[in-house]
This record gives structure tokens, sequence and C-alpha cells, in this order.
């Protein structure tokens, strides 16, 4: 149950700080990167519907679409997301309308306009989801082509935000190439932040002690590999283990506190899966 609330959670918060970047930033800044919501943007320029309004509309008819011809499954986690973020928008235009900016800073904007829509679709692909919108075209497609995805979306991005160009002007059509440009990039970043551990080399003369700290009070565990010193020639082990970053601070502390003459190696590596190394 505790890890289903935390589940919940996450998908509410991570789309949430979807909307506030999108409406606050990037509505109100008229960028235009980013798929149905880039797609609002320049359609809210007609004045014939809201930015959010035209999101919600397009949304839920993706979404149909996606129920018919991906099935139930598919709309578990997508539609609470994607149905979260298209009332969000259409509700806070009701409730906190914006005339303009928040200030006279597009670069700043435009920060915020990224960071903030790039670290909640980073959770929601991280814990398996998606806020929906152009998603659900890929997964279509996926589903019923070889098409190469990717390049397509790729495509369609390029072809909104240069659309942006057009309808705008100038520095607009500029500012949301940038974010474009920026944006793959800053999601990937979060997602290799998310899943990022420390894999740890300990050099030492009495292995047991920190294996033991490893085992019992950090629950995880190692594998120990006998070794010869090159220079003294002395016989020695080497602990192997990964762990999160709260982990392996709690074990450079031990280390340092009780085994002064170990030699600590530590490198970054991808997520752990599963209990850790074996003792060998």
């Amino acid at each position: 149950m505790k890890n289903r609330f935390k589940y919940f959670f996450m998908l509410t918060f991570s789309t949430l700080l979807i909307a506030v970047g999108t409406y606050f930033f990037k509505f109100t800044n008229n960028f235009t990167f980013g798929g149905i919501t880039g797609l609002a943007v320049l359609v809210a320029k007609t004045g014939v519907i809201s930015a959010g309004d035209f999101n919600l509309i397009m949304s839920m008819i993706l979404l149909v679409i996606g129920l018919v011809i991906l099935g139930k499954g598919f709309a578990a986690k997508t539609a609470y997301c994607s149905i979260l973020l298209s009332v969000s928008l259409s509700a806070m235009e009701r409730f906190f309308p914006m005339d303009g900016p928040f200030t006279d800073q597009p670069m700043l904007e435009l920060c915020f306009a990224i960071v903030l829509p790039a670290l909640g679709s980073a959770i929601l692909f991280n814990i398996g989801a998606s806020s929906g919108g152009t998603d659900i075209v890929a997964m279509i497609l996926k589903k019923y082509s070889s098409f190469d995805i990717g390049r397509a979306l790729l495509v369609s991005d390029a072809l909104i935000t240069g659309a942006g160009f057009f309808v705008f002007d100038i520095e607009t059509g500029l500012y949301s190439l940038l974010g474009l440009a920026i944006r793959s990039f800053m999601i990937d970043t979060f997602i290799e932040s998310f899943n990022l551990s420390k894999y740890f080399n300990v050099v030492c003369d009495h292995p047991e002690p920190i294996c033991d700290f490893i085992v019992h009070t950090l629950g995880r565990s190692a594998s120990v590999c006998h070794a010869k010193g090159a220079y003294s020639g002395r016989d020695k082990y080497i602990i192997l283990t990964a762990l999160n970053r709260v982990q392996a601070v709690r074990l450079r502390n031990f280390i340092r506190e009780n085994d002064k003459e170990a030699f600590i190696l530590i490198s970054n590596t991808s997520e752990i899966i599963g209990k850790g190394f074996h003792s060998v």
C-alpha cells in the first residue's frame, strides 16, 4: 500500500510540475517547442481557443484513440497523467489568468519552461509512465509499424517549433528552437541522475568488518577477491559493491573511521538492479 501511494504521488507530482512549467512559463512566452503543448501555443494565437482548452481537447481525442487501439493496459498510467495535465492547464487558465510573462527576461523564463517540464517528464519516464500527447502517437506507430518513432517525433516537434518563426517573431522562434535543442538533453540528464549509483573498489587487509557493515547495516551484498600488492607483495583483499549515494557516504565514512589503511576507489555507475553483488 505504501509503494502504491508513493507511485501515485510521483505520478501526480511530476504531472503537476509539467503543468506549472508549461502554463506559467511556456504559454505566456509563446514558446512552441514540445508536441501538443507547443501546437496549443500556435492555435491559441488565432484567438479561437485558449492553449489550455486546446491541449485538453486534443489530449482527450488522442486518449480515446489510444484506448481503442492500444487497449485497457494503456489506460492505467498514461490516461491518469494525460487527464490530470490537461485539466490542470485549463484550470490554471481560469483561476490564474496570465496577461503576460512573470518577468521581462525571456532567457530566465525559457530556463523554467525547459527545466520544470523536463524534470516532470524524466520522473514519469523513470517510473514507466508518460504524460500522453504525442507519446500516444508514438505508441501507436510502434505497435503497427517499424517506423523510426524517435525521428518522427523529433521532426514533428521541429515543424511545430519552426512554425513559431512565422506565427510570432524571429526572437520567439529562436528561443523556441533553443528550448527544443536543450529539452531532450535535460530529460536524459535528469534520468541519468536519478539512476546514478556508486561503485566501490576497496583494497584492504581485513575485509570482514567492512563486509559485515555492508551486509547487516546497509542491507547490500558484495564480492570479495583475493589480491597481492605489486610493490609490497603482501596479500590483500578487494571488496566490490554498488550502493546508492546515501549508502555510499555511510560506507566511506565507516571505512575512514575503522580502517585507515584501506584504499577506496569510487566511480559512478548505472542503476542498481537486484540486491547487489554476491560474495565469492
